[in-house]
């Protein structure tokens, strides 16, 4: 399997397996995006980890990740980003408009932050 799915209790994490995010794998990345997406998931991590390479369909494939998150009103963070793939997110400007983090772990920390705040502030709405 290219990508492992670890279901949690507010998010979902999905890890990397592969070398090289780009046509041969973006789309099944896109797709399980979209699948948890529909079930009902609207914080994503997505750890890259193990990516050294980006190309164009693998950022429209984080692209869709992150525009499915905020369209449901959730998160989405991007984490374990190597060099290579750090410096296409920055050449792309996409750094300005995607959380990302250095770990899962404080990737997890941020997703439950921003989900403990729109809790907050839904209670203030609602008084």
């Amino acid at each position: 399997m290219n990508f492992e799915v670890f279901p949690h209790e507010k998010y979902v994490l999905i890890r990397s397996k592969v070398e090289k995010l780009d046509t041969g794998h973006a789309p099944e990345l896109k797709s399980l995006v979209v699948f948890h997406n529909k079930e009902g998931v609207r914080n994503i991590i997505i750890d890259l980890s193990d990516t050294r390479y980006c190309d164009s369909s693998g950022l429209s494939s984080i692209l869709v990740a992150n525009r499915l998150c905020r369209s449901s009103n959730g998160s989405f963070v991007l984490t374990g980003l190597q060099e290579p793939v750090m410096k296409l997110i920055t050449i792309s400007q996409l750094h300005t408009v995607i959380s990302i983090t250095p770990t899962a772990n404080e990737a997890s920390d941020l997703v439950l932050m921003e989900e403990v705040e729109r809790e907050l502030t839904s209670d203030d709405e609602n008084q």
